[in-house]
């Protein structure tokens, strides 16, 4: 009997330290330590936070991992287009190539720009920033990892430390806690990390501006897409897909530009139709997807529009006068 009870206390306590993916403090501590770089993170690139940190939990084993402690490697991105250090370790073959990298924030820096680069990630772009159910299927979806589970543990991380309150935070959130434990910012031109207080515009000289909680910026004059998305590190692909436009579009001086998605319903509930308006110059105008107002409003794909006419920009929710 004396022995049954040791073997559940050390399977209890293994529990807590290696196991499965439920609360640990192991986990906890990490969580602490690296909720600020994920949060900012979002801000800057729209992979919600909650995703970050919980991919980082379960690549890292919450920092204990011989890839994340002897290759500061947090996500178990491997060489595939990497110039850089490496470290050799067994994967789902023996003697795989990892990236090694010169700090956990420059990990956290590459994973973000690893998934905005890779257009197969491009569709979880769409998905509204709290939907991390949707992020961690469609990451598992995209071949992030080979795990079946990938998904539902990602998921599981997420609820059970409950991940999803800081795809709500907002930048004023972002302050320092009074034992002087400063977040640390980083500058992703050159890769230099300095310690900071105050949240760093990650876009420097182009003000950011929004519309109906959509962030965008205003071309100049001889911009095009891919000009403002080097400026802005963003993959090529992104700009034209939030946009609704190809490639090659030309923009205008003074044109608004989204560098996120737009979102599924409109901040206002109705807009009136003026002259010359199309259903793409109203989505751009009130930063909604344009499918959306043709599904709202029952109207076919190139719908030629009235002016006075009125138009909705959310969903049907009850009798409409």
């Amino acid at each position: 009997m004396k022995r049954i009870g040791i073997f559940f206390l050390l399977a209890f306590s293994t529990n807590l330290v290696l196991g499965g993916d439920s609360f640990r403090p192991s986990r906890q501590k990490y969580i602490e330590e690296h909720k600020f770089d994920a949060i900012r993170d979002m801000k800057k690139t729209g992979i919600p936070a909650s995703i970050t940190l919980a991919q980082a939990c379960l690549e890292s084993q919450d920092g204990m991992s011989n890839l994340a402690r002897e290759a500061n490697n947090h996500f178990g991105i491997k060489c595939s287009n990497w110039n850089g250090a490496s470290y050799i370790q067994d994967d789902d073959t023996k003697d795989e190539c990892f990236r090694k990298y010169n700090s956990t924030l420059e990990s956290y820096d590459d994973h973000s720009l690893f998934l905005l680069t890779r257009p197969r990630y491009a569709a979880l772009f769409q998905l509204e920033i709290t939907d991390y159910k949707g992020w961690a299927k469609g990451l598992k979806k995209a071949g992030y990892a080979t795990d079946p589970n990938y998904a539902d543990r990602l998921i599981k991380i997420i609820e059970d430390n409950q991940l999803y309150q800081y795809d709500k935070m907002q930048e004023g959130d972002l302050v320092a806690s009074q034992n002087n434990d400063i977040p640390i910012m980083r500058s992703t031109e050159d890769r230099v990390y300095v310690p900071s207080v105050t949240v760093v515009d990650a876009f420097q000289t182009r003000k950011i501006q929004s519309i109906n909680g959509v962030d965008y910026v205003v071309a100049k004059k001889g911009e095009d897409f891919k000009s403002i998305a080097q400026e802005l590190k963003l993959g090529y692909w992104q700009l034209p897909k939030y946009n609704e436009m190809s490639d090659g579009t030309p923009l205008e001086d003074g044109q608004i530009v989204y560098i996120k998605p737009k979102k599924n319903e409109g901040n206002e509930s109705v807009y009136i139709v003026k002259p010359g308006d199309t259903v793409l110059n109203i989505a751009q105008a009130c930063g909604i997807k344009s499918k959306f107002i043709y599904k709202y409003n029952d109207l076919k794909e190139g719908a030629a529009l009235e002016a006075g006419q009125q138009l909705f920009l959310k969903k049907y929710k009850g009798p409409r006068s």
